[in-house]
C-alpha cells in the first residue's frame, strides 16, 4: 500500500475504475423499489409531519429509547474504547440508566434542555442517551468554543443542566450569570474541587471501569413519541451567531436506515444480494473521530453504530498518526468522517508501517470531497469501499449517499437521496423547478428535515417552505437523480460578470500530486469586482511553487478561473468542527 512519491506520474488517480461485469445490474429506481417492497427491511409508509405528508421508514426505531434498548441487547460485546478505558454494552446501559435517574432527581423533565459540552469522551454518549431517556432535548454544544460561545448557546437553549468536561467547566463557570436557566453542572473527569453548583460525574457513575458494577435501574417512566423533540444541534456558524436546529426522535432515528439502505443499494447495483443484518455477522469496529457535538459524529457514527452493536473507538483529538495505530490495534473496519481525515490517513508518511488490512469502509461527508480522493483511496486501500454523501445539520446528518461503484463512476457526485427523501433544483427566486442538468439551489424534503430553528420563527419561515428545506447549496442533478454540488451560494464569486464556483477550482488544485488541501476565496478587484485566490497546503516533503500550481489549474480550467495568486500554508487550513474550511479566516490569515 505504498503511496506514490511526489515525482511519480499520478496514474492511479486518472485510470478508469474496474467495474463488475454487467454493472450496473439494476437501476437506482429498481434497487429502491426492491429494497422498500412490502415486508422488506426498508419498507416505507406515509405519515403527516407538521401538516406535510411524508414518506418514513416503517421499521426504523421509533425513538432514541428504542435505539438504547437495541444497543443493550448486545450485552457483553465491547461498546466503547477510549485510551485505556473499555466498556461493554451492558456496562454502558447501566451507566446511562444511573445518570438518567440522577438527572430526574435533579428535576430534569421532558422538554427541558440538557446540554453536553465536552470532547469525545465515553461520558458523552452516556449523557446523550440519559438525557434522551428523560425526554429532554439533548443540546450539543461546540466544545471548541470560547467562553462567550459556550455561554451564548447555553443561554439561547435555556439549558437546565449541563454535562461538561473539566476544560469546558473552566470556561463556563465564570459565565453562569449569563445562563439564568442553568441550575447545575455535572463535570466529567474533574481534576480538582468543585463549587456547590457543580458535581463530579464520577460521584454519580464512578470510573468507566466500574460501570459494569452499577445497579440495574429501570427505564425512566417518560412517554416518548417519534415526533417529540429530541436534539438541538447548533449550526456551524461560519458567519455570525449559530442557530439551534431542532430535530425530533423520528429525524434522529431515521439515520439508522438511511445509511444502511445506501449500502444495500450498492450490493444490488453490482448484482449481489445485501447481507442480512444480525448477530451472526462479525462486529464492526468504528473509529469515531468527528466531534460528537456535530451531527456527523453523533448520528451516523454514534447512534447508528450503537443501534447495530458496533465497537466504537473514540479519539479525544484527531491525530492521523495515532489513528493509524488505533486502526491496527483495534482492527478497525470503518474509518473516516470528513474528507480531510481521509486525505490525512492516505498521505501520512507512517501509513505503510501499520497493518490496515481490517479496514472495510472509508466513509465521509460534511464537506466537499475532491473527485481525486476516491481514486486515491481505492489504489491505497483496495480492500475498503469508499463512500461519500451529503447532509447538513438541518437534515439531521445523512440524507444522500454515493457508495461502491457508483462513487467510482461519479467521483464528483454526493450521490442520490434515500428512498424516504426527495430533492430538487430550484431557480434563484424559488418559483421554478429546474430541469435535469440545470444549475440552481438544492431544496430537500424528508423525515430528517429539522422541525425548525430554536426561538427563530423568522429563520424557520425563510428556510423551510411546505416541508422543503432551502439548503443554500448550488447544484445540478443528472437523469438518475445523482447530485453534483457546484458550490455554496455564498462561496461563489463573480469575476467580470462570470461565475466562478470555488469548489471547481479547489478540485483542480487537489489533482496536483503535491497538494493535500486547498481553499479558494474571493479578492476584491476595482474593475472586475472579484478575483479568485487560493491557499494550498502541500503534502509533507512535497514542493510546488505559485507559478506551477497556477499553470496546473490553467491546463484544466478556463483562464478566468485560474487563481491570480496561490499562497502556501505551513499549517492545516482552519476548519470548523464540521470539517468545512473557514473561508473568512483563510482570508484574514493569508490575504489581510
Amino acid at each position: 500500500m505504498r503511496a506514490p512519491s511526489d515525482d511519480e506520474p499520478h496514474a492511479s488517480a486518472t485510470a478508469l475504475p474496474t467495474l463488475p461485469a454487467g454493472w450496473p445490474a439494476t437501476s437506482i429506481a429498481e434497487a429502491h423499489a426492491r429494497l422498500t417492497a412490502p415486508g422488506a427491511r426498508f419498507e416505507m409508509e406515509e405519515r403527516v409531519i407538521g401538516g406535510v405528508p411524508t414518506r418514513v421508514w416503517k421499521n426504523a426505531p421509533p425513538t432514541l429509547r428504542d435505539v438504547f434498548l437495541n444497543a443493550r441487547a448486545f450485552g457483553a460485546r465491547e461498546c466503547l474504547v477510549y485510551e485505556d478505558d473499555r466498556a461493554t454494552y451492558e456496562a454502558f446501559a447501566r451507566a446511562v440508566l444511573t445518570l438518567a435517574a440522577d438527572l430526574r432527581a435533579r428535576g430534569l423533565a421532558k422538554g427541558d434542555r440538557l446540554a453536553i459540552a465536552m470532547r469525545n469522551l465515553p461520558e458523552w454518549p452516556v449523557a446523550f442517551f440519559a438525557g434522551a431517556l428523560c425526554g429532554a432535548i439533548v443540546t450539543a454544544v461546540n466544545a471548541w468554543g470560547t467562553s462567550d460561545d459556550l455561554a451564548y448557546v447555553l443561554a439561547d437553549a435555556g439549558a437546565k443542566i449541563a454535562v461538561v468536561d473539566d476544560e469546558r467547566f473552566a470556561r463556563i463557570a465564570p459565565e453562569r450569570a449569563r445562563c439564568p436557566a442553568l441550575a447545575h453542572l455535572l463535570v466529567a473527569r474533574a481534576t480538582g474541587p468543585l463549587p456547590a453548583f457543580a458535581t463530579a460525574l464520577t460521584d454519580v457513575l464512578g470510573p468507566v471501569s466500574a460501570w459494569a458494577d452499577l445497579p440495574d435501574r429501570p427505564l425512566p417512566d417518560v412517554p416518548l413519541e417519534p415526533e417529540d423533540d429530541a436534539t438541538l444541534f447548533y449550526t456551524s456558524g461560519t458567519t455570525g451567531r449559530p442557530k439551534g436546529a431542532l430535530s425530533t426522535h423520528r429525524a434522529v432515528c431515521s439515520n439508522t436506515l438511511t445509511t444502511a439502505c445506501a449500502v444495500a443499494r450498492s450490493f444490488l447495483r453490482r448484482g449481489e444480494d445485501p447481507p442480512v443484518p444480525g448477530p451472526h455477522l462479525p462486529q464492526r469496529v468504528s473509529l469515531l473521530v468527528v466531534p460528537l457535538f456535530h451531527v456527523t459524529g453523533c448520528m451516523p457514527w454514534l447512534v447508528n453504530g450503537m443501534n447495530a452493536g458496533s465497537k466504537i473507538v473514540l479519539m479525544r483529538k484527531w491525530d492521523a498518526g495515532l489513528a493509524l495505530g488505533l486502526i491496527e490495534r483495534e482492527r478497525v473496519t470503518l474509518a473516516g468522517g470528513v474528507p480531510t481525515i481521509a486525505w490525512q490517513l492516505l498521505e501520512h508518511p507512517d501509513r505503510e508501517r501499520h497493518d490496515l488490512s481490517s479496514l472495510e469502509a472509508l466513509n465521509y461527508g460534511g464537506a466537499p470531497a475532491a473527485p481525486e480522493l476516491v481514486k486515491r483511496l481505492r489504489a491505497a486501500f483496495p480492500q475498503a469501499k469508499a463512500a461519500n454523501g451529503w447532509g447538513m445539520t438541518e437534515v439531521t446528518s445523512s440524507f444522500a449517499s454515493n457508495n461502491g461503484e457508483d462513487y467510482l463512476v461519479r467521483p464528483d457526485s454526493c450521490g442520490v437521496p434515500a428512498p424516504t427523501n426527495d430533492w430538487k433544483i430550484m431557480s434563484a427566486d424559488g418559483t421554478r423547478e429546474l430541469a435535469v442538468g440545470e444549475v440552481g439551489e438544492l431544496w430537500v424534503k424528508g423525515p430528517q428535515v429539522i422541525k425548525g430553528y430554536w426561538n427563530r420563527p423568522d429563520a424557520t419561515a425563510d428556510t423551510i417552505v411546505d416541508g422543503w428545506l432551502k439548503t443554500g447549496d448550488i447544484a445540478r442533478l443528472d437523469d438518475e437523480g445523482f447530485c453534483f454540488l457546484v458550490d455554496r451560494a455564498k462561496d461563489m464569486l463573480i469575476r467580470g460578470g462570470e461565475n466562478i464556483y470555488c469548489v471547481e477550482v479547489e478540485n483542480a488544485l487537489h489533482e496536483h500530486p503535491a497538494v493535500i488541501d486547498a481553499a479558494v476565496v474571493a479578492l476584491a478587484h476595482p474593475t472586475l469586482g472579484e478575483e479568485p485566490a487560493a491557499v494550498v497546503q502541500l503534502k509533507e516533503g512535497a514542493r510546488a511553487s505559485d507559478e506551477e500550481l497556477r499553470a496546473f489549474v490553467a491546463t484544466r480550467l478556463a483562464a478566468f478561473k485560474v487563481p491570480v495568486v496561490v499562497r502556501l500554508a505551513s499549517e492545516p487550513l482552519p476548519r470548523n468542527p464540521a470539517g468545512k474550511v473557514l473561508k473568512r479566516e483563510v482570508k484574514r490569515l493569508y490575504f489581510a
